[in-house]
């Protein structure tokens, strides 16, 4: 008997593949409204943890070193205004006029990355603006990836689209990792100056800044011939670092 032509053809099944692919979609459509939503809330609330922090009292609590934790909120306004400046003289010169990203350092740090002679001495140049470092220490791990890369980029442009310069500036001092267990700056200047972050000198501020590459091998070498002689470059250049009121 011939098919009937009126008769409904059944329906054809959704490929596995595209239900992976929208799933895909939308997973990551959520993950990136968490992101927004969490800087939205850190635009009024202070900084608790960070994912950085959360990883470092993770391997703590797994390891057999018994590390103290250190970490306090204080606001812009108590912060010595030398530890803001040394900050940028040392990690981002270009931090109150760039995007959130500084293309031509970023440019210029892959090609140094991938020149011969990086490769055969395994070391890597960072060409990170303060945004970029702070979106990876809010929700990041420290791996390095394109696919990382690229998850730093948007929290990035959430960063400053989100914040002004001043809680952006504000947020990494007071997250920003100073040696093991010692997070922001009022933690670092009690426990390398025994003072509050308000009352850093600029070449105590200095110290701090140039610490911040390195601060696991600084911690246990806070004097020396190259972090003194950094520092006093630093406190040079802070002097005419512009920073947000």
């Amino acid at each position: 008997m011939p098919a009937n032509p009126s008769a409904r053809r059944a329906p054809r099944k959704r490929q596995p593949l595209g239900r992976l692919l929208l799933l895909a979609l939308c997973s990551l459509l959520v993950l990136q409204s968490y992101f927004a939503l969490r800087i939205a809330l850190w635009a009024v609330l202070p900084v608790r943890d960070t994912a950085f922090m959360r990883a470092a009292q993770l391997r703590m609590l797994h390891g057999r070193e018994n590390v103290e934790w250190h970490h306090a909120w204080v606001p812009y306004e108590r912060l010595s205004p030398w530890i803001k400046r040394a900050v940028v003289a040392s990690e981002d010169a270009t931090f109150l006029h760039n995007p959130g990203v500084d293309w031509k350092a970023l440019r210029e740090a892959w090609i140094r990355d991938h020149s011969r002679r990086v490769e055969r001495d395994h070391r890597i140049v960072g060409g990170s603006t303060i945004t970029q470092q702070l979106a990876k220490n809010l929700f990041l791990s420290p791996e390095r990836s394109y696919l990382r890369k690229g998850q730093e980029l948007v929290i990035t442009g959430m960063l400053e689209l989100l914040l002004d310069k001043r809680r952006i500036l504000e947020m990494y001092l007071n997250s920003v990792e100073w040696g093991d267990g010692v997070y922001g700056a009022q933690a670092a200047a009690q426990q390398y100056f025994h003072i509050p972050a308000s009352g850093l000198s600029p070449l105590q501020a200095a110290r701090l800044a140039v610490m911040l590459p390195a601060p696991h091998f600084f911690q246990h070498h806070l004097y020396g011939p190259y972090i003194d002689r950094r520092s006093y470059t630093i406190a040079s250049r802070a002097r005419d670092a512009q920073i947000p009121r």
